[in-house]
């Protein structure tokens, strides 16, 4: 459950200010009640000549109006037939392949972690990048990212040759692959060797052109760096096994901003909440004598 509108929830403070004024005032008489003392207004009332108002009925019309504002805040449940949109702001993976984490059990980490990444993305472009002492692009971004999940499950310590292992080309490498795409994405899945002035250089421009650059960390050999990836990282940094601060970055999307497709991502309740505020004040309209 979710509110799609929650400002409107401020008005419930107004109406709580007006149903504590009625409660000050006391039961309503025709008017008696401003100028008659209560207990007067009492002895009056039993013995029949004035007919007050009775007390819960009064905050009838400020029930409906309550009923009212939730459901203009917009209660909603998520649909399950919910259509997936293709989305222009691309994610790349790019890998670490160095022999600090290709040579270790940091390999299989990493590609859990990669696996793990594809399953949340559905409906925005993934790309692949291998990096060690270079980077290569295995895969621009595409709309079916299941088809990367071959290429990662198949790598191993003899898929990169080069030795070393520089982040800066691999940042540089993915911000010619996302030139011109908005609201993207560049997660680094590393142990994070590596980072130097140059690819704080390069993050810094890969920032500077509106991309965000998060991190999944592996252990190798020697232990994470998280104090370098956390210097190029304008994201969520987040070990492989607890990647969640990352994969809540990455379903934020620039589809989330418009109202209409939220309309078709979720179930509006607001106009059973109008139901239920009419309910309430068809007391108001019956007969008297």
């Amino acid at each position: 459950m979710m509110l799609l509108r929650p400002w409107w929830l401020l008005a419930l403070l107004g109406l709580a200010a007006l149903a504590l004024a009625l409660w000050r005032r006391g039961p309503e008489a025709g008017g008696w009640q401003a100028v008659m003392p209560a207990p007067m207004l009492a002895a009056m009332a039993a013995l029949g000549q004035i007919v007050t108002g009775s007390g819960w009925m009064r905050y009838l019309p400020l029930g409906g109006a309550a009923a009212l504002v939730l459901g203009l805040a917009g209660p909603a449940i998520p649909r399950k037939d919910a259509p997936v949109f293709a989305q222009n702001d691309a994610v790349i993976l790019a890998i670490d392949m160095s022999p600090s984490v290709a040579r270790s059990p940091a390999l299989a980490d990493a590609q859990a972690a990669a696996a793990g990444l594809l399953s949340e993305l559905a409906g925005r472009p993934v790309g692949l990048i291998l990096y060690a002492g270079e980077a290569y692009a295995v895969a621009a971004p595409t709309d079916d990212p299941t088809t990367l999940e071959t290429q990662i499950a198949v790598l191993d310590e003899a898929t990169m040759p080069d030795e070393g292992t520089r982040p800066a080309a691999a940042i540089a490498l993915a911000g010619q692959l996302l030139a011109g795409v908005a609201r993207a994405d560049l997660v680094l899945i590393s142990d994070g060797g590596g980072v130097d002035p140059a690819a704080r250089a390069e993050a810094a421009r890969l920032t500077g052109a509106g991309v965000r650059i998060s991190a999944l960390t592996v252990t190798g050999d020697p232990p994470a760096d998280l104090a370098g990836l956390r210097e190029i990282a304008n994201g969520p940094v987040a070990p492989f096994a607890q990647p969640g601060p990352v994969v809540r970055a990455l379903a934020r999307s620039g589809l989330g901003d418009d109202p209409a497709l939220v309309a078709l991502r979720y179930r509006d309740l607001g106009p059973w909440f109008g139901l239920l505020a009419l309910c309430g004040l068809v007391p108001l309209f019956r007969r008297q004598a």
